[in-house]
């Protein structure tokens, strides 16, 4: 299940304007079929560092950059986000977006495994998009729990559609039915995990293909 077009471009004319960079980025993700998040869930990135306060930023896989942007745009002059991409070429395309929005010296790349990237890093990060393999997000989210202080928020992409549509989702987590698509899996696994998790609180931001807010409460 994903938002009805309509309601999508709605809630993208109310969020706040994107700029030239990202609108050449939003071209290309019609051209090319790319997965981002889109504007309308783009401005709640923004929209949720702000409210945060967020000074330092983690990605669990950045693509070429259009989350990051996004968030770099919330961020204080002082602020950090780091990027994380297995693919070069990808991760260069977001040096290049970045640095054209002004944003080069807030932003760390790491080419490589998020989750093995996540280890070198100490905390705190006031937010955390895990957006890597659906099947390791339990595992991303374990990773970086502790580095996250108290107000501090993870959010996790691809909830209620992807590589999978929402009925399959829907069966796994409200039904509690099976399935062989590990993808979908591996999601409904990541919010069976976090709704248990005592130090967190999660809710669903019903934009794009659905986003899971976790803020950690203790």
């Amino acid at each position: 299940m994903t938002v009805s077009d309509s309601l999508e471009t709605f809630a993208a004319t109310v969020a706040p304007d994107p700029d030239e960079v990202l609108a050449e980025m939003d071209d290309r993700t019609e051209e090319t079929g790319f997965p981002t998040v889109g504007p309308a869930v783009g401005g709640w990135l923004q929209q949720l560092a702000g409210l945060v306060d967020a000074e330092r930023i983690f990605e669990f896989g950045s693509g070429f950059g259009y989350s990051a942007y996004w968030f770099a745009r919330a961020l204080p002059d002082h602020g950090e986000i780091v990027l994380t991409e297995i693919d070069a070429d990808e991760l260069d395309d977001a040096r290049e977006y970045l640095a054209r929005g002004g944003f080069d010296d807030l932003a760390m790349f790491e080419h490589g495994d998020a989750i093995d990237i996540i280890d070198t890093y100490e905390g705190p990060f006031d937010v955390v998009l895990i957006d890597n393999e659906k099947t390791r997000y339990v595992e991303a989210f374990e990773a970086v729990r502790e580095k996250v202080p108290v107000g501090g928020v993870v959010l996790a992409d691809n909830m209620t559609a992807g590589p999978f549509d929402f009925k399959e989702i829907h069966h796994l987590v409200v039904e509690g039915g099976d399935t062989d698509n590990e993808m979908a899996r591996g999601v409904a696994d990541y919010l069976d995990h976090v709704r248990e998790v005592d130090d967190f609180e999660t809710t669903l931001l019903p934009l794009g293909e659905g986003v899971a807010v976790s803020r950690r409460i203790r």
